[in-house]
């Protein structure tokens, strides 16, 4: 993390500097077809950081080829290991063996995942981490899931204390990690909780969930979907209506209004993370004219 001495930005820098520094080294999240990453990789920059999904509906094997994809492109894959669909013991040993003998397990992110109660052996999170499989074949890095609007189903009470728990079992572990965000349309409740997450001592770096521009009914359906709260007002703040016609929205005015309000001696290290909703070649060019502005 960068000390206070160091950070090149803060409140009173120059906002547009403050922006190029949150959009250095951005990562994406792999909502797209592969081809669809394969056609938009001129306009993104080598060595970006593309997060693998975990679906049910991808065998193994598939998941594998994909990470390999995303690294013959030349990005860094992120697989996902999502902790509550995890069948077995076998299943998560076979899947990082998989992808260490591939040279894809440098970096994973470990998430809960969508199910209510789990399939296998894995409740969680911590209970992949804790397993001590993930340093066994290879993981140098681990990423986890924050949730600056908290979650719909896990209070703050509980929440606050497990990613406290996370942070200090990947530094048992000698693991690197960084907190990755769910998406989000309110850039103060964003600072807030990273305020709050320095405040408990939790020194990780954070990636910042952004929505890449997409249409309107496109943003609210994922929100909807993955139980992010869009009020009239914050929608308005971010740029668009519930209540006008159909258009599209790009997340310029939040990453200005998280620029102006960012102080790293506060907040720490912030990188953005952006969901490309709308296709990762509109979202990678989008990015590429907003840094010029």
């Amino acid at each position: 993390m960068h000390s206070p001495a160091s950070a090149p930005w803060g409140r009173g820098y120059d906002t547009a500097a403050v922006r190029r520094a949150l959009l250095a080294g951005y990562s994406l999240d792999m909502t797209g077809e592969l081809g669809e990453l394969e056609q938009a990789s001129a306009a993104i920059p080598p060595g970006t950081r593309i997060h693998v999904g975990f679906t049910d509906g991808q065998d193994l094997a598939r998941r594998v080829s994909t990470a390999q994809a995303v690294e013959r492109a030349g990005f860094v894959p992120v697989p996902v290991i999502a902790a509550r669909r995890l069948r077995s013991k076998a299943m998560l040993r076979e899947y990082l063996d998989r992808l260490q003998a591939a040279g894809v397990s440098g970096s994973v992110l470990v998430v809960a995942g969508d199910p209510a109660q789990p399939q296998g052996p894995y409740p969680d999170t911590a209970s992949v981490i804790g397993s001590g499989v993930l340093e066994e074949h290879g993981v140098l890095q681990v990423s986890v899931a924050g949730h600056p609007g908290g979650h719909p189903a896990v209070d703050d009470s509980v929440m606050w204390p497990a990613l406290t728990h996370k942070a200090a079992a990947l530094e048992q572990r000698g693991l690197g990690g960084s907190v990755v965000m769910q998406f989000g349309f309110n850039p103060g409740l964003v600072l807030a909780w990273v305020a709050g997450m320095r405040e408990r001592n939790i020194r990780l770096p954070v990636r910042v969930g952004v929505p890449g521009p997409a249409s309107v009914r496109l943003l609210v359906s994922y929100a909807s979907r993955c139980g992010v709260s869009v009020s009239a007002p914050v929608a308005r703040d971010y740029g668009f209506s519930l209540t006008g016609p159909a258009a599209t929205a790009a997340p310029d005015r939040f990453i200005r209004a998280l620029a102006s309000g960012y102080d790293a001696r506060v907040h720490g290290e912030l990188k953005l993370h952006f969901n490309p909703f709308g296709g990762f070649a509109a979202t990678a060019e989008w990015i590429s004219r907003f840094r010029c502005t």
